[in-house]
């Protein structure tokens, strides 16, 4: 193969050397650049998304202009994909032929570098976002996180223990959420939604829409008089913090530790928005204030930020979606994060297990990968479903005393301390069943009882266990609206719906849209210590692209020929990146720091008028050419 490149025309030296990537192969290509004189290198190794960079440097620190070089994939478009091994010879000799043919028309480039704003947006108020925003607060830089929700924890702050260890969920989380209100570096913005975002990396133009929570923040104290003086005598709405096992009042606080301590008022059911009758004891208990302004209206904030995190969390399973699990029929049916709520002290039942006619549970099955590692749902696995069921065996062992059956398909317990924890479950007596659920019905004797029926692997026959209470072990999903975000921030999913990451290995909080990055469970489920282990990583990078002052942008950019365009205007729709506007008479102008270089508009233009850097004619030609004719 170097035989063959070394005798192609216009080919002055060729080497083997079987990790160019290392150090002495760099320096092998800067020493033959200085001792030969070269004007253009040719590296056949493996994909320019892994080393391109690398090797681009390498060139630049031998002298020469970085985009004179061009990379030859032999990895992924031939060694990897063919099993003939002498064919895939020949194919490289084809792509190695048609690169000296291509890189001689290279011209040099310059990078642009563009300054940046200092600022960040953080997307999500979990312990992701909060975690992101501390950080980079701590070092300096404005934040600003935007929560949708009325507080910031999600889901987080529904938990009552953390496992392996068992520390409680709120004393973890809510000191940081206190921080994150008290930090003077941090604008938290809550009921607060991302309606635009435009610009480029360093120099975002996010539009932030605040919703009103017709309480003004600025007034409230958080005293709660509100709620107690409101008409409604009892609390009649569901509640959604406690999934519905609650209720509350129109005027209400999400959590007793929810952050920022402002009321909110639901228009949905309040009896002054709906009809405009209500006495408004809560306006009068409030009158030495004046928080309470039912007129308060949506408010719009547009922001410059230099990078954005997105930490948006997940959405929990809905176990409705498999019938032959009673959810939603059966009334002793629960989802694991409804228990969740049981269990905790400041939920529903003020920390007590009990089923929906007031008894406590005797017997209790737990069934695991509800709508994970399932053909018909999810084929991935959540994570964190084996762990939280074991929790939740100990607790309601410990609550209630009650028999504990679970269901598994394979306990995954790869954690620190993981396997510690199961060992420790089992030894508490909790009864693990090696099969999948296939059906839950009713006993028959009507006292609400369901019988769970499942194939024992490990006895090799089929078991029918009546319990009072089944929990359903729900999976991890991505949020309703992760396609819409994806859009709006102009980044890629992967096929499950999480956000794509630009690497799995070397990039993982990084998404394919320079400066924005992501964290926590809308990547991937996963657990809190992961969780916060990517939004400190992700604090990070966004950290460091700041801290560079500048961003070097790269010269693969499209240009248009002004005297060739017809000024159709059939490139402007197309851009992905909102690159190209349309200037005076009738041309369009291609903006060089928003274009990525993708050559959309390039293909499209009738008139051939747009041309790309480093995607010239007579470079494509004349690499088709030395494909197609043998040298």
């Amino acid at each position: 193969m170097t035989r063959y490149a070394g005798g192609l025309p216009g080919v002055a030296v060729a080497r083997e050397y079987k990790y160019m990537c290392s150090d002495p192969g760099q320096e092998l290509i800067r020493q033959d650049i200085r001792d030969h004189g070269l004007d253009r290198i040719v590296v056949a190794a493996c994909s320019p998304h892994l080393h391109e960079h690398t090797f681009r440097q390498a060139v630049a620190l031998g002298g020469l202009n970085p985009y004179y070089f061009h990379m030859v994939n032999l990895r992924e478009h031939d060694a990897w994909v063919h099993t003939d091994k002498a064919a895939a010879t020949e194919k490289a000799m084809d792509l190695v032929r048609a690169a000296v043919r291509r890189v001689k028309w290279h011209v040099p480039l310059e990078p642009r570098q563009v300054s940046i704003q200092a600022d960040v947006l953080v997307v999500g108020g979990g312990i992701a976002g909060i975690d992101a925003a501390l950080t980079l607060a701590n070092a300096g830089k404005h934040v600003y996180l935007v929560e949708r929700e009325p507080t910031i924890g999600g889901h987080m702050a529904q938990f009552d223990k953390t496992f392996p260890t068992l520390d409680c969920a709120a004393c973890i989380l809510t000191p940081k959420m206190t921080a994150v209100k008290a930090h003077r570096n941090i604008t938290l913005w809550t009921m607060a939604e991302v309606r635009q975002v435009e610009g480029y990396v360093g120099n975002f133009s996010v539009t932030v829409c605040r919703k009103p929570r017709y309480v003004l923040e600025d007034l409230c104290v958080g005293c709660l008089e509100c709620i107690q003086a409101c008409v409604y005598k009892q609390a009649k709405v569901p509640d959604a913090f406690n999934l519905g096992l609650g209720k509350r009042k129109p005027v209400y606080i999400p959590f007793p530790q929810a952050v920022p301590q402002v009321v909110v008022i639901d228009p949905e059911t309040c009896i002054e928005f709906k009809s405009g009758k209500c006495k408004k004891t809560c306006v009068e208990v409030c009158a030495e204030r004046h928080a309470i302004d039912f007129h308060q209206k949506e408010e719009i904030r547009t922001i410059q930020v230099g990078a954005i995190v997105l930490a948006t969390g997940f959405e929990v399973f809905d176990a409705a979606r498999i019938p032959y699990y009673g959810y939603g029929l059966y009334p002793n049916v629960y989802t694991a994060l409804e228990v969740e709520r049981l269990v905790n002290a400041s939920g529903p039942t003020g920390g007590e297990i009990l089923l929906r006619d007031g008894r406590k549970p005797a017997t209790v099955g737990i069934v695991h990968c509800v709508g994970s590692r399932d053909e018909h749902t999810n084929r991935y696995c959540s994570r964190v479903c084996c762990m939280y069921s074991l929790k939740l065996a100990h607790l309601i062992k410990e609550k209630t005393g009650a028999e504990v059956y679970s269901f598994y398909i394979d306990v995954r317990a790869p954690g620190k301390a993981f396997e510690e924890f199961y060992n420790r479950v089992a030894e508490e007596g909790v009864i693990f069943i090696r099969g999948k659920v296939a059906d839950i019905y009713p006993a028959g004797n009507g006292d609400g009882r369901v019988i769970l029926q499942a194939e024992d692997t490990l006895l090799g026959m089929v078991r029918k266990i009546p319990v009072d209470m089944v929990v359903l072990s729900t999976g991890l999903e991505p949020r309703a609206d992760a396609a819409a975000v994806r859009r709006l921030f102009n980044i890629g999913c992967s096929s499950e719906g999480f956000f794509l990451e630009r690497h799995p290995k070397l990039a993982p909080v990084n998404t394919f849209a320079d400066g924005i990055f992501m964290a926590g469970c809308c990547q991937g489920p996963k657990d809190i210590p992961d969780t916060v282990a990517q939004s400190g990583a992700a604090a990070a990078q966004a950290l460091a692209l700041i801290d560079a002052g500048v961003v070097e942008l790269e010269p693969n950019t499209a240009h248009v020929v002004e005297d060739a365009c017809s000024g159709c205007k059939t490139c402007i729709p197309l851009c992905p990146y909102s690159a190209i506007s349309f200037v005076e008479e009738k041309r369009a102008y291609i903006n060089e720091i928003l274009c990525k270089g993708c050559g959309t508009c390039v293909a499209a233009c009738p008139s051939g008028s747009i041309r790309q850097n480093l995607f010239e004619d007579e470079e494509i030609f004349d690499e088709i050419e030395g494909l197609l004719v043998p040298a």
